[in-house]
């Protein structure tokens, strides 16, 4: 007997309880997702008509999943404006080329260490770089942090990571999906995704007029078909070419971002977002073995140790270019030490290339971690800079008592 829709119905019960689980501990909901998909599957049992293996509907929820990543990057593609990005000013710019250099030189030397092959290599350094701007804007709202003097920046290289994800994306996809492993190949198949790229965004920038005009439609039900069946259109067009289709639907939000139908887009794009977004995180758990993870612990151990130094470093070099003080620094840094959502989606590229099976173990665990630890390590920043300091204060203790000696040498009177 058929049971889809029981199974459907199944799936996204535990996705509620997921969600619902991570609201009320006031923590993103990703990493939650990732284990509940981890704990069914094909490994799990059936009770009576209630099969937790998902193995008439796996194929369904992965293409579920499919149209999450769609409209993650399409919301975020309607989020990013380069044009405020540059009016934002050089502080922005260059804490954001500072921040991203520093992880993904890092992430690039960890993945080669820990001796990936190419192609793999290039996925880890992207898992590594880039923060999730979902977890860093529920920190900086829960914290009640908005109005600190670090924020702006927060949100300046998390805007900044998204122009980078937008390019990486791109040429990364091309390369993995294309297979190309030769230099010749890898410089061919980045032409083509940066020639994709820069030639839908040309073409969109001055199209916004036209845009503006066709977009001009009252019916909420007409207005959604009309950009959805654009939003697949463009991203099955970049499938054709092995540019993935996440990046069709990212340049999508990108040029529909600059219209004056931004604010409504997103308003109706929200939902969707929302739901198909939770069941990709739910269908990416599915596809992990709880099982085979051992092979990946240490790997995403090391990485997540790895980051936590990097951001640390990273916070306070912008951090003291900025202007900022110590604990703002810090508050900076373990904000945008969370990974998320575009790590799991760099991740995926692995699965549909082909490679490695061990980058969606660590990818997850990776994520796992810093989902959680971030959160923790930013609402106790001030105590982990108070905590610091203890370990050091000897230091300037030393040095005070040496100036008062002097002080009271010079004071006594000659004999």
């Amino acid at each position: 007997m058929n049971h889809v829709i029981l199974e459907i119905g199944l799936a996204l019960v535990l996705i509620a309880f997921a969600v619902s689980l991570a609201s009320r501990l006031k923590l993103s909901n990703v990493p939650f997702l990732i284990i509940i998909g981890m704990i069914v599957g094909p490994h799990a049992p059936r009770l009576g008509v209630f099969d937790f293996r998902f193995i008439e509907t796996g194929t369904l929820i992965t293409f579920m999943g499919q149209l999450g990543v769609l409209f993650l990057l399409f919301y975020l593609g309607l989020e990013a404006n380069v044009t405020r990005l540059i009016e934002a000013g050089p502080r922005i710019l260059t804490g954001g080329s500072i921040y991203i250099g520093i992880n993904f030189v890092l992430g690039l030397l960890y993945a080669y260490l820990a001796g990936f092959p190419f192609r793999e290599t290039l996925i880890s350094a992207g898992v590594v770089t880039i923060s999730s701007s979902a977890i860093v804007a529920k920190i900086l709202f829960d914290y009640r942090r908005t109005a600190n003097p670090e924020t702006e920046l927060i949100l300046g290289i998390t805007m900044f990571e998204d122009i980078f994800l937008a390019v990486y994306l791109s040429l990364i996809s091309s390369i993995v999906l294309s297979g190309a492993t030769s230099i010749t190949g890898v410089l061919s198949s980045g032409g083509i995704a940066l020639a994709f790229i820069v030639g839908l965004l040309v073409i969109g920038r001055f199209a916004i007029p036209v845009l503006n005009r066709i977009l001009q439609i009252s019916s909420n039900e007409v207005f959604i078909l009309v950009v959805f069946g654009s939003l697949f259109m463009l991203a099955g067009l970049g499938e054709t070419i092995h540019v993935a289709e996440s990046i069709g639907a990212l340049l999508m939000g990108l040029i529909l971002g600059e219209t004056r139908q931004v604010e409504r887009m997103e308003r109706l794009v929200v939902p969707f977002r929302d739901f198909f977004g939770a069941i990709f995180f739910f269908s990416f758990g599915l596809s992990i073995d709880p099982f085979s993870l051992g092979g990946a612990v240490w790997l995403a151990v090391g990485a997540a140790l790895l980051s936590l130094v990097s951001v640390i470093v990273a916070g306070m070099i912008v951090g003291r270019r900025a202007k900022l003080s110590a604990v703002g620094s810090l508050n900076l840094s373990f904000t945008l030490l969370a990974r998320g959502e575009f790590s799991i989606i760099i991740a995926a590229l692995a699965q549909a290339g082909g490679l490695l099976g061990i980058i969606q173990p660590f990818a997850a665990l990776y994520v796992l971690i810093l989902a959680t630890v971030s959160p923790l390590l930013a609402k106790e920043s001030e105590r982990v800079y108070e905590f610091v300091m203890k370990l050091v204060r000897w230091r300037p203790k030393r040095k005070r008592r040496v100036e008062e000696v002097v002080e009271e040498t010079a004071s006594e009177p000659d004999i």
